[in-house]
């Protein structure tokens, strides 16, 4: 795994160490997968990030955005004083070849 640097990079699994098991786990919750959506069409700002339910406690999407991360799904990283959220699309459709796209597609 990648390691962070001291106060605002955050972990993120190398290409070859993500798993199907920690993917498919990452996209089984609905919230989760409503922010890979979002992050279909290129990179967004952390904070521009939105789910359906506006209640959802920050702590929340933070621990939704982590699983998403440490499974190699997103890469979030440091921009100034925010954060930018990105699909890592590349990575997974070389390790798990279609999977990404026929779990968005399939998504109701």
């Amino acid at each position: 795994m990648q390691q962070a640097t001291p106060s605002t990079d955050l972990p993120h699994p190398d290409a070859d160490e993500i798993q199907l098991g920690a993917v498919l786990f990452a996209l089984s919750d609905p919230a989760r997968l409503e922010i890979v959506a979002q992050l279909r069409d290129g990179p967004i700002e952390m904070a521009r990030c939105h789910l359906n339910d506006p209640d959802v406690p920050k702590s929340t999407k933070s621990h939704l955005m982590k699983v998403l991360r440490e499974a190699g799904v997103i890469r979030n990283v440091a921009q100034g004083r925010g954060r930018i959220l990105s699909l890592r699309r590349e990575e997974l459709e070389q390790r798990f070849p279609g999977l990404l796209d026929a779990v968005l597609n399939a998504r109701g």
